[in-house]
């Protein structure tokens, strides 16, 4: 399935794990764009439409987010700001992340995510992730329509 007509949002600090994930999404036939960004403020500025992701042609709004959960608690702070704006928070967010420590899939889900996978060992591994994720998130799934204000 190509997906064309939605586009992910990837926000990982690991260059070497969001290059895997896209690579994953190319070889299991997602064609949909991936804007990846490692930083949280670059995540927000893109939301936003801000700098230099204000053109909406070439950053178009995304119809999920594959959030890394970072270190300092970074994932946690992006996932608290993204639910707290009416106009960002039916977004879904999955989040991917090499802790499986509960505590931590807790906190996610309480922060607000949909969806909690811990990032596998093995590159095959993560090839059928990424095609059942997509598979669900961007073909069953119903997308929620934008919020008033999105992106405005």
């Amino acid at each position: 399935m190509s997906y064309v007509h939605h586009t992910i949002l990837l926000l990982d600090d690991n260059l070497d794990d969001s290059r895997f994930t896209r690579l994953a999404l190319q070889r299991v036939g997602v064609i949909a764009p991936v804007q990846a960004v490692g930083r949280v403020e670059d995540a927000k500025q893109y939301l936003c439409a801000e700098g230099c992701y204000a053109d909406g042609e070439n950053y178009p709004p995304p119809d999920l987010v594959m959030l890394d959960m970072m270190h300092c608690s970074s994932g946690l702070e992006f996932l608290s700001w993204l639910r707290s704006h009416p106009a960002l928070r039916r977004i879904p967010v999955v989040v991917l992340s090499s802790c499986s420590e509960i505590a931590e899939i807790n906190r996610a889900y309480e922060h607000g995510c949909n969806s909690y996978l811990v990032k596998p060992p093995s590159f095959n591994t993560l090839l059928v992730m990424m095609q059942t994720l997509t598979q669900y998130w961007l073909g069953m799934n119903q997308i929620p329509e934008r919020s008033t204000g999105f992106r405005s």
